[in-house]
């Protein structure tokens, strides 16, 4: 091969292998991306199975019910605080890395999910009602959102 040869292969190089290259890269980048986010999606869903488990190991309590359980013993509304408190940083970890204000339709409907979540939760009469103590020192942006879906389910009950 002569000079020239040389020269037009590396400009055809330059020309479509350079883009390549650079294509293959954001396309790794965003699938390692989408892989960081689907492994933590899959650590929340396991912590929030956990979480239920703590709940049926409490089922004295009727944590699954949306009315306040009756009649709790001192020991027994501890030990409901106490799980209630575990929701409130299961959510709030939930929100810190899970929830962007702009999501794509995959982490949208991830996220929906948690938000089921925290709405059921917040339909709940004495967890409702123990929403701003249990706020106390947790993420201020979180805060705001969780009390806003409180209110909204309030509002829907009311109807």
């Amino acid at each position: 091969m002569d000079l020239e040869t040389w020269e037009l292969l590396s400009y055809v190089v330059t020309v479509v292998g350079l883009p390549f290259a650079i294509a293959v890269y954001f396309l790794d980048q965003r699938k390692e991306r989408e892989n960081e986010e689907e492994a933590i999606w899959q650590q929340l869903s396991d912590a929030y199975i956990d979480f239920l488990e703590v709940v049926l190991a409490n089922s004295d309590l009727q944590l699954r019910s949306r009315e306040s359980t009756p009649n709790l013993s001192d020991e027994q509304r501890e030990r409901m605080w106490v799980v209630f408190d575990m929701l409130i940083s299961l959510f709030e970890r939930a929100y810190l890395l899970a929830y962007e204000p702009d999501m794509s339709e995959k982490q949208d409907r991830r996220w929906h999910s948690w938000e089921d979540y925290m709405r059921e939760w917040c339909q709940r009469e004495d967890f409702n009602a123990r929403l701003p103590e249990l706020l106390r020192g947790e993420d201020p942006d979180f805060a705001q959102y969780i009390m806003r879906l409180a209110q909204e389910e309030a509002d829907a009950s009311v109807e």
